[in-house]
């Protein structure tokens, strides 16, 4: 990931969800002596179509303003007490979540949040900060999921195809599983190798077996790669006959930790086109850590 000096930045809001994210961001932070930055900003909340949405909004923002002090002090007392060695900083801002979050992500090693699942109505009207942060950070965010406040021993779960941004969730897969004692599992979708694309129009003529011992080979060359630079850390290799999202949370129950590559749509591509990050962060029972490939930050 990112230098020695990079915090790992958690964003809270004074709820529960906000505090388990502060708890897994300072596990982590911990874990690779990086320090923990505590961030408080206002709701991104979208757009307001009523007049009572309007003042429900402003009724929200003067409250978090009142209460962002007391939410930073419980943060921060929450996580001393898991991690009394851990050096904290807080910040308080008066500006919109999604965009001091992706301000700080430039200076991160990782970016944490909690809250709800994200769905795709709610990403497509409403907006969320999850999914803006998520596609403009300039590192890797976890959008925390169930009910950790660690890592954990589960194995960390990667999503892997041909893409630059899926390389950069492998080598973070291996960074953090190595990190934390873990092993990392591989999931290539076999949809991604479908008949269109070949120019194959009798699909009951392939040999589904060749192909898909063609693709396990593939991945496990591509994992045999970042194995050698992390050679304690096990990993296993799977090709499923799903969808990539499908294929991702068919391994995630299991799982402490989900990563996935995110090629940088935007909200209205993302929910129109169909984003295996997007169905993730609405369906995932563990944290999802999202990954953007280098020239994408």
């Amino acid at each position: 990931m990112a230098s020695p000096d990079a915090p790992v930045v958690v964003g809270i809001d004074g709820s529960d969800e906000a505090l388990r994210a502060a708890r897994w961001a300072a596990a982590v932070a911990d874990g690779f002596g990086a320090p923990l930055r505590i961030v408080h900003a206002l709701p991104s909340l979208g757009r307001n179509l009523t007049q009572t949405a309007a003042a429900l909004t402003a009724a929200m923002m003067s409250y978090q303003q009142d209460m962002a002090q007391a939410f930073l002090k419980a943060a921060t007392e929450t996580v001393a007490a898991d991690h009394p060695e851990l050096r904290v900083t807080t910040d308080s801002f008066n500006e919109p979540a999604d965009q001091v979050l992706i301000e700080a992500s430039r200076d991160a090693r990782l970016v944490v949040l909690g809250g709800k699942t994200v769905s795709p109505a709610a990403a497509l009207l409403l907006g969320s900060t999850a999914l803006s942060v998520a596609t403009r950070a300039a590192c890797p965010v976890v959008a925390l999921r169930g009910e950790h406040v660690a890592p954990g021993t589960g194995p960390v779960v990667v999503g892997v195809d041909d893409s630059p941004a899926a390389q950069a969730a492998l080598a973070t897969a291996f960074d953090f599983a190595d990190r934390f004692g873990l092993s990392v599992i591989a999931v290539r979708s076999l949809s991604l190798a479908a008949p269109m694309e070949t120019g194959v129009t009798i699909p009951l003529l392939i040999d589904w077996d060749g192909v898909e011992s063609a693709e396990l080979a593939e991945l496990t060359e591509t994992v045999a790669v970042h194995n050698k630079r992390h050679p304690g850390v096990e990993a296993k290799c799977f090709i499923e006959p799903d969808s990539p999202g499908k294929a991702l949370l068919k391994h995630a129950a299991e799982s402490g930790l989900v990563v996935v590559g995110s090629r940088g749509r935007n909200v209205l591509a993302g929910v129109v086109l169909g984003s295996t990050s997007l169905n993730l962060l609405h369906h995932s029972p563990v944290p999802v850590l999202i990954c953007r490939a280098p020239s994408d930050a």
